[in-house]
């Protein structure tokens, strides 16, 4: 939904993040990602897989990006993307669940900076993310949790103590 964005910022390095940005970075992308404020060992993770700068989400990135792409469940992200994106660009709700986007100036969307969300993705999505998957490398940052830890994984999601993925194991 990011079209043939050619900066893209990526907010909230997670799981699916952590993917997206190799995979855009393949493609000839340039990445900037936006972490919790503080959180130096997230902003390593995302400039170790190819992001060109990495920063707080109360940070302005170095130049004016065409896309953002907004991950983390943070509704308060939005105004702030929309901010950092040039005339034209467009951010990208990705999560499942975000918190209320707060009301914000008309000006922050004026000049066709556009919202959009994902709800689900077609077949057509997969086909051409797979086929793409096994042109590229991508390296898959995994912690395990056994299934009676899945209370443990949540909060290691919700503070930040998690790079990547959380998978839960029977």
């Amino acid at each position: 939904m990011a079209g043939d964005a050619r900066s893209i910022g990526i907010y909230g390095f997670g799981a699916a993040a952590h993917i997206i940005a190799q995979v855009a970075c393949a493609q000839g992308r340039r990445i900037f990602a936006f972490v919790r404020p503080g959180d130096k060992a997230a902003k390593q993770f995302a400039l170790s897989l190819g992001a060109l700068w990495a920063g707080g989400s109360d940070e302005a990135p170095p130049e004016l990006l065409d896309a953002a792409i907004i991950f983390a469940p943070v509704g308060p992200l939005v105004p702030l993307a929309l901010g950092h994106v040039r005339k034209g660009g467009t951010v990208v709700c990705g999560g499942i669940h975000m918190s209320d986007i707060p009301a914000f100036p008309y000006a922050k969307l004026w000049e066709e900076r556009k919202i959009v969300s994902v709800a689900n993705l077609t077949r057509e999505d997969a086909r051409e993310f797979l086929a793409l998957a096994g042109k590229v490398k991508i390296d898959m940052h995994v912690q395990r949790y056994a299934l009676e830890d899945a209370n443990r994984a949540l909060a290691d999601l919700r503070e930040g103590r998690l790079q990547g993925a959380a998978v839960l194991t029977p």
